[in-house]
């Protein structure tokens, strides 16, 4: 009893602290910013009416001197109230008589004025670097640039990027982390070189075109899991996907169990563990896992995966055109063009003779017999008119299914040839006594909608969080979308992942078609190449050595920190960048505390990104801001006079009009785009 009450105090106070660290954390971001302002002002002799930590009605003040101390309401920012510079008040900076005093900020010289100005910005700068010091000295753990998995047909995909490739450099700019290629792409503007390193050693480098078509410019990668199980308490689910060959193991698999060898070869990464179980997947396999208890020894389990064989209903689907076509494959070299239609492989017609899904396996056998395939596509002509041309192809020893469709408009890859192409909802044949065909469905038919719906609630959870998983094939695109298709391939990928599921299928009947888990059909001879592990994804334990190796560390992160926002705002402008992509108070909150409940280094990178965010977006120039008193400060060294009382009130206000506007428009998208969305 008493264990388990001081297991939910635990619970209870782990909450509270990371959002005590994070309350603490911004306060100190905000508190250095106005203190930089605090200090210089002092320095140069200006009367500081009040210094507060937010804006709005004050909550708690102490006077203290000729300062007024305070802590306002709305925490997101805070203020240094001099005399003569109060942004609430702009007449008091065109005020001749408060200018005589010669305490007033108006009274004091131009580069006194900047310096005062620039402090707040300086300390962020500062405050900035110095978390990030501490955070490496600490250590912090950051996924790899590493490559997890290609997204059929996405550029990176087709310029022959692959899993478990190592990105090193993009641009000629080098690359040490996921995030490092995540942003590198974001805030490209064309073009990319990508340079790394294969898992053979050899080093690549190739040009990518970001698909700027969504929020930010991706270029279809993944990071890379790594090779232990699922860690509690973070993990939302088990080790294991329930109804796979993973979670029927005995002994079972335990979240934490680090996977040493599989079928007696060793594996030390993510790459060469799902080359393994796609090359072998027909073979029951031996997997050795260290399994540390919980008095932190270290145990070396064994346990035994079955393989698993390809569910079907029965039913085979048209295909649809080529999509994308992998640079220098075998499809490229024999060639395929996109809108190509594959007609039949080896004289057997694609949809009656041979099942579409197939295909990716087909290809990868037949690079086995050294001989090439033969393969008809129907290709259209200037003219409008189709055309069947014969080509022949030598594919290579890539296993089929290794690429999946992640999505619901991605496409199949077949990766022994390098192309890609969708997989209609349209239904060539219904295999004879197969479910489909008890069922009643006929070939000719459409499926509109497919269901996969939890025998009953209580089932164990297996990654999706409603009950009824709905996936509609005539999905209508959004207003001034283009549309989206619904591949099958990612029905049929579900289909594989979730083998406890019932499945409901709407063709426009009467009613629904129900197939219960026990009535799916297992194809003899085909075999998935997954075992159904969860694991956690990739980190790499980033250190200094030193407080001097950390504090160049910090002083990089520091200078990429506030190249990548300037870089930010940049494509923003561009509309490279969707402003969907902004978070505001709330997300940062949010951030703030997942990070917390991560580590404390998380959490101090995460402070120093928002320190030089904050120095950065302060110094814009934009009346209300730092850097829009800066810009009057400019114009008054140059000509020697200030800005007209008129001109000052009316930037002021505008300025103002703008961030208020700002504020409200990013804390909308916090809560109804990226919340409630």
């Amino acid at each position: 009893m008493e264990t388990l009450a001081a297991l939910n105090l635990a619970d209870v106070i782990s909450p509270i602290v990371s959002i005590l660290y994070v309350a603490i954390g911004l306060g100190l971001v905000i508190f250095f910013h106005e203190l930089g302002h605090f200090a210089v002002a002092k320095w140069c002799g200006v009367h500081v009416e009040r210094f507060s930590i937010g804006f709005g009605p004050i909550i708690w003040s102490r006077q203290k001197g000729e300062t007024e101390y305070a802590v306002s309401a709305i925490p997101f920012g805070g203020y240094v109230k001099m005399l003569g510079q109060d942004d609430l008040d702009p007449n008091q900076m065109a005020d001749g008589a408060i200018a005589q005093n010669p305490r007033s900020y108006s009274a004091k010289s131009v580069p006194q004025r900047m310096a005062i100005i620039a402090a707040g910005v300086t300390m962020n700068v500062i405050t900035g670097l110095l978390f990030f010091a501490v955070a490496f000295r600490l250590g912090v753990l950051t996924p790899p640039a590493t490559v997890g998995a290609v997204v059929p047909g996405s550029s990176a995909w087709k310029a022959g990027l692959k899993r478990g490739d190592d990105i090193t450099h993009v641009d000629g700019s080098q690359v040490k982390s996921f995030m490092d290629l995540t942003l590198s792409v974001a805030l490209s503007s064309y073009d990319i070189v990508v340079e790394g390193v294969r898992t053979d050693e050899t080093p690549f480098k190739t040009r990518v075109t970001p698909d700027a078509s969504g929020n930010r410019r991706t270029i279809g990668v993944v990071p890379v899991m790594g090779l232990e199980l699922n860690v509690p308490p973070d993990a939302e689910y088990g080790p294991t996907s329930p109804g796979l060959p993973g979670s029927q193991a005995d002994p079972s698999f335990k979240a934490g169990d680090l996977i040493r060898s599989v079928g007696g070869e060793a594996v030390s990464e993510f790459a060469e563990l799902a080359e393994l179980l796609a090359k072998r997947r027909d073979e029951d396999l031996e997997f050795i896992v260290d399994r540390t208890d919980e008095n932190g020894q270290v145990s070396s389990v064994s346990t035994t995966v079955s393989a698993r064989r390809f569910h079907s209903l029965g039913l085979w689907m048209d295909i649809g055109g080529i999509v994308a076509i992998r640079e220098n494959s075998p499809a490229a070299s024999a060639g395929f063009q996109v809108d190509d239609k594959i007609k039949s492989v080896g004289g057997m017609d694609v949809g009656t003779q041979i099942d579409v899904m197939r295909l990716p396996d087909f290809f990868a056998e037949q690079h086995g017999t050294g001989e090439p395939v033969r393969v008809e596509v129907s290709r259209k002509e200037s003219g409008g008119s189709d055309t069947v041309v014969e080509l022949s192809v030598r594919a290579d020893g890539d296993p089929g299914w290794v690429e999946r469709p992640l999505g619901s408009s991605m496409p199949l890859s077949i990766p022994s040839i390098g192309i890609a192409f969708h997989v209609l909802p349209y239904i060539r044949t219904v295999v004879d006594g197969s479910p489909a065909a008890k069922a009643g469905i006929k070939a000719g038919s459409i499926v509109r909608e497919v269901q996969f719906v939890l025998v009953n609630d209580s089932d164990e959870e297996d990654g999706y969080s409603s009950p009824t998983l709905k996936i509609e094939l005539d999905e209508k695109p959004d207003e001034g979308e283009p549309a989206k298709p619904v591949n099958w391939a990612y029905v049929f990928w579900i289909m594989q992942k979730l083998p406890h599921r019932t499945i409901k299928i709407d063709t426009g009947e009467s009613s629904l078609a129900e197939f219960a888990p026990h009535q799916r059909l297992e194809i003899d001879d085909w075999y998935l190449p997954i075992r159904g592990l969860r694991l956690v994804s990739a980190t790499q334990f980033r250190q200094a050595e030193t407080l001097a190796e950390a504090w160049t560390m910090g002083l990089v992160y520091t200078k990429n920190t506030a190249v990548q926002i300037y870089l930010t705002l940049r494509s923003l402008v561009r509309r490279d960048l969707s402003p969907k992509e902004l978070h505001g108070p709330i997300g940062i909150a949010t951030v703030g505390y997942k990070l917390a409940r991560e580590g404390i280094s998380k959490l101090l990178l995460f402070l120093g990104f928002l320190s030089v965010n904050l120095a950065v977006l302060n110094f814009l120039p934009i009346p209300v801001l730092d850097g829009g008193h800066m810009v009057f400060l400019i114009w008054e060294g140059i000509t020697r006079r200030r800005p007209s009382e008129r001109v000052l009130i009316a930037a002021t206000y505008v300025g103002m009009a703008f961030v208020l506007s700002l504020m409200l428009f990013v804390i909308y998208l916090d809560i109804f785009v990226h919340w409630l969305g």
